[in-house]
């Protein structure tokens, strides 16, 4: 029988191959549920244990506003696409700004090679692979985009000798450097915009870059080390996957599958905290052959030092990046700060994992413009949403008292604290994105093929509630919220769905998705997401793309706009084959938008003989000039 290629795997699949669960939750079989859609969609309905529940007149509205010829869509929404390519609708053009492997500083110019990839000495001066959450800012007149690259694939970038499987600790290096977060100035094009080479901010931040422990868990006992006695500093920000911008224009990336970068030499017992989030066995890279510090058995507090947001100041290349420890640590999908009513600062925060949970952080003190954020993101309170099936929901606060844990412990093992005051488990909670025009959110909720069958890492039950109300939920939801007196630091909140993913042309029941989704929009797996100024919500999926069996009609990954006032969805741009759609943000003009798109197959996007894949960031914009964003 032929070994699984760990780099054949999605994270989920790696996770789960390491620290298989066992089913639990008294399921013999799982089957789809024979109910109507149409009865299904009539209000809250039991469906298993538990309710689907959508916004009051929610999708009457969609279809009146098609009827009076209402839509705010400024385009004909573009059909599915099976190809190699990146398609947008008629008006619009793209072209790719930066790939992986294209030089930041003149001295690497040329570095890259379809055959060879990226030689390790050059590795830190080109642009990273794999990349996903972006921001723009404006700095002096300079436009800058701060991108993170959130894996690397060994197979492509290791010589072809190696397997992809790291040799030494030259080629591990390799990997190390082409991960993290670039910080690159751009400048208008002829066509689009360009990277402007040699930039004074120009910036790569890796495995390696030397960064700051701050908030309550900086100098505590679960993460000193013997390379840092004093637990204050650690070396890189990994598996960097959403990001945010913060109130005062800094970056927030977002460490996710940080777990995976840590393996063992020798024997080591597994301990519950490492067991909840994944930690043990072989890593998928190696580094722990080559490296002490992703050794489990020398440095096991090594990885309670990652699964953070960090904070980057793109405006000062030589800043020290800062770990903000009283976000929380887990599976950081992306953080979304906004400005409650009160003047506190509140972030979103999603765990991205099967059966996981959906947090908030509140500042303790309040922040204006032009004042110091100092303390703002180290002195809070964090919090576990708790959806009821009323359509109510509340914050759940993560404190001594109502955990059994110690403040350090609950920020260290933020997991273990939501299943302690029995949080809502959650069908991977993605991206938070929260209207700029009012006090609601949005939460991507991407798919979780365990709901109903078996239990989350912590042994939570994870059966059918409302908010995640399909078993085997293969085609994902999104959840939305307004918080109590339109206050983001309130600690209730009222829900609906705003949009229920399925495929109609397979299913006539709960699978088909919510009456927002038809045969010329369906998608699967929500991921990426991000509001325009104008208040339409878009949409980026990271799903199956065989476009056959539960998926036939889906084609390749999206990107969509909803209209948070109708429900009304539209495709707006198809990526290549094999590919997911990540990242969002817009030129200060609101012109230009940029997306990332990851992970493609083929020889996208050089289409030479013999070219390797590259993921890269692509402009897009209106023929006409006319806004976007």
């Amino acid at each position: 029988m032929k070994k699984t290629d760990i780099h054949d795997l999605s994270w989920d699949e790696f996770d789960e191959m390491r620290d298989p669960r066992v089913d639990s939750n008294g399921f013999d079989a799982v089957v789809d549920r024979a109910v109507s859609r149409r009865g299904f969609l009539g209000g809250a309905l039991a469906f298993g244990s538990g309710a689907a529940v959508f916004g009051t007149g929610l999708f009457s509205s969609t279809a009146a506003a098609k009827a009076d010829g209402m839509s705010k869509f400024a385009f004909k929404p573009i059909d599915i696409a099976t190809d190699a390519a990146v398609h947008v609708p008629e008006g619009y053009e793209t072209k790719v700004l930066v790939r992986w492997g294209d030089a930041l500083w003149s001295e690497a110019e040329g570095a890259y090679s379809a055959k060879t990839g990226v030689s390790v000495e050059m590795s830190d001066k080109v642009f990273g692979e794999n990349t996903d959450g972006m921001e723009l800012y404006e700095v002096d007149g300079k436009t800058l985009i701060t991108v993170n690259s959130e894996y690397v694939n060994p197979k492509i970038n290791l010589p072809a000798e190696a397997e992809g499987t790291p040799r030494s600790a030259d080629e591990v290096k390799l990997l190390k450097n082409l991960q993290g977060v670039t910080v690159m100035e751009v400048e208008k094009a002829d066509a689009g915009y360009k990277v402007v080479v040699d930039s004074k901010y120009n910036r790569r931040i890796t495995h390696e870059t030397e960064m700051t422990l701050a908030g309550p868990l900086a100098g505590s006992d679960l993460v000193k080390t013997n390379a840092d006695p004093k637990g204050m500093t650690v070396k890189g920000t990994m598996n960097n996957c959403g990001s945010g911008k913060t109130l005062w224009n800094t970056y927030m990336t977002c460490e996710e599958n940080f777990n995976g970068y840590f393996g063992t030499t020798a024997e080591h017992e597994t301990t519950p905290g490492e067991s909840r989030y994944g930690i043990g066995g072989e890593g998928r890279y190696a580094y722990e052959k080559f490296d002490p510090r992703f050794d489990l058995s020398k440095e096991p507090n090594e990885p309670n030092r990652h699964g953070f947001v960090t904070e980057i100041n793109p405006a000062d290349p030589t800043s020290t990046p800062i770990k903000r420890t009283a976000l929380g640590r887990f599976k950081h999908e992306n953080a979304e700060m906004v400005h409650a009513k009160d003047g506190r600062v509140v972030v979103y925060l999603g765990d991205d994992e099967r059966g996981e949970y959906l947090y908030k952080y509140v500042s303790t003190n309040t922040w204006a413009e032009g004042t110091s954020p100092e303390g703002i993101l180290d002195d809070g309170q964090l919090f576990a949403a708790k959806f009821n099936d009323d359509q109510t929901g509340e914050w759940l606060a993560l404190t001594p008292q109502a955990t059994g844990m110690t403040a350090e412990e609950i920020l260290c093992f933020t997991r273990m604290a939501a299943s302690a005051v029995h949080a809502t488990t959650m069908d991977r909670p993605e991206w938070v994105a929260a209207n700029p025009l009012k006090a609601e959110a949005y939460c991507a909720l991407t798919n979780n093929k365990n709901r109903g069958v078996k239990p989350n890492a912590g042994g939570d039950d994870t059966s059918v509630n409302a908010a995640n109300p399909r078993e085997t939920n293969k085609y994902g939801q999104i959840v939305r919220w307004v918080p109590a007196d339109e206050n983001h630091a309130a600690e209730s909140f009222t829900w609906d769905l705003y949009v229920l993913a399925g495929n109609p042309d397979v299913y006539d029941n709960a699978y088909a998705g919510s009456e927002n989704v038809n045969a010329g929009n369906m998608f699967n797996s929500p991921d990426g997401m991000a509001f325009s100024s104008d208040g339409m919500l878009w949409i980026q999926t990271d799903g199956d793309y065989k476009n056959e069996g539960d998926f036939e009609g889906m084609g390749n990954n999206q990107m969509l706009i909803g209209d948070p006032e109708t429900g009304e969805i539209a495709r707006f741009m198809t990526v290549p084959y094999g590919a997911e759609v990540t990242g969002l943000c817009w030129s200060s003009d609101k012109k230009t938008g940029f997306v990332g798109v990851q992970h493609p197959k083929g020889t996208w996007p050089d289409m030479g003989e013999g070219d390797k894949p590259r993921s890269s960031v692509v402009a897009f914009w209106r023929k006409d000039g006319a806004t976007i964003g």
